[in-house]
């Protein structure tokens, strides 16, 4: 027994480590404001795959599969045409209204369906929260991103209609500027969506709001009317013309339908409600960071 004893090793003498408190810190805790801008681009490549991951697969399980991206806006367009332009006759006074109506009816599509998905993009995806730890804010940005890529093909076939049913409109350089407008209207939509997606992970009731929301926005945002035909007070007509949807769809038709470059005020007015939404909204998404999946 003594010598089973004699060929144990001697036991490891433990050292004293000293351990900086301050350099530990949290899992989870909230990174700073730029750090956590810097984490959102080491994450870019999977916030662009897992946006093109959920286009593909979003219509699968339907028998007409993306054909449905294209579909739906057709079909509400026709609705509101037969509606306000044949029967309560909104369209006097508009040049090329079936133009007018499909771009109003197209961009909106995809502002809805940006600020829509991004809203709900913590509440739905909880599971996921609660399990990995990442910068949330890849949720709503990856869903902004998907719709992006689902809006390419609309503005495509909106752009096709136009050419397509009378009155035929000529493509001029200005159609150029569509892709601009675009992209402040996908900044703008991104800033909203961070919002609302703070808002709905703490209070989910806001869900049941947010499509009245869309659409009271809808029917103030002169998509299948025209502002000076029911509006005459100059005060409220300007108050009107600031809403950043009226403006994006105000400066497609221009360059679109009457081949005249947009005013300067439009893009202003778009930028500002651009860049102001997106650092808004990311200020205050990263403010809640460590709220999310927790309640």
């Amino acid at each position: 027994m003594s010598a089973k004893k004699a060929l144990l090793p001697e036991p490891a003498v433990v050292q004293p480590l000293a351990v900086d408190m301050r350099r530990l810190t949290r899992v989870g805790a909230r990174p700073g404001f730029l750090d956590y801008l810097v984490q959102l681009w080491d994450f870019r490549e999977f916030i662009y795959y897992d946006a093109r991951a959920r286009v593909q697969s979003g219509t699968r399980r339907d028998r007409l599969g993306s054909a449905w991206l294209l579909l739906n806006p057709i079909f509400n367009g026709l609705t509101y045409y037969v509606i306000f332009g044949v029967l309560l006759q909104t369209s006097g006074g508009i040049e090329n209204y079936i133009g007018y109506l499909v771009i109003g009816i197209f961009v909106f599509q995809g502002t809805s369906g940006a600020i829509t998905s991004g809203a709900r993009s913590i509440h739905s995806n909880k599971s996921v929260v609660q399990a990995f730890n990442f910068p949330r804010a890849t949720l709503p940005i990856g869903m902004n991103i998907r719709e992006m890529m689902s809006n390419v093909p609309l503005i495509l076939a909106m752009l096709l209609i136009i050419i397509l049913i009378p009155p035929v409109e000529k493509i001029t350089w200005l159609w150029l500027l569509i892709i601009p407008a675009l992209v402040l209207q996908s900044v703008f939509n991104l800033g909203i969506g961070l919002i609302l997606a703070r808002v709905i992970s703490r209070v989910h009731d806001a869900t049941h709001l947010l499509p009245f929301f869309m659409r009271a926005w809808m029917y103030g945002s002169a998509i299948f009317y025209s502002y000076e035909k029911f509006v005459t007070h100059p005060g409220v007509l300007a108050v009107l013309k600031v809403n950043p949807l009226f403006n994006v769809i105000d400066i497609i038709r221009n360059c679109v339908l009457y081949a005249q470059p947009p005013s300067w005020q439009s893009w202003a007015i778009l930028s500002v409600w651009a860049l102001g939404a997106l650092i808004v909204g990311l200020v205050f998404f990263w403010q809640g960071e460590e709220s999310y999946g927790r309640e």
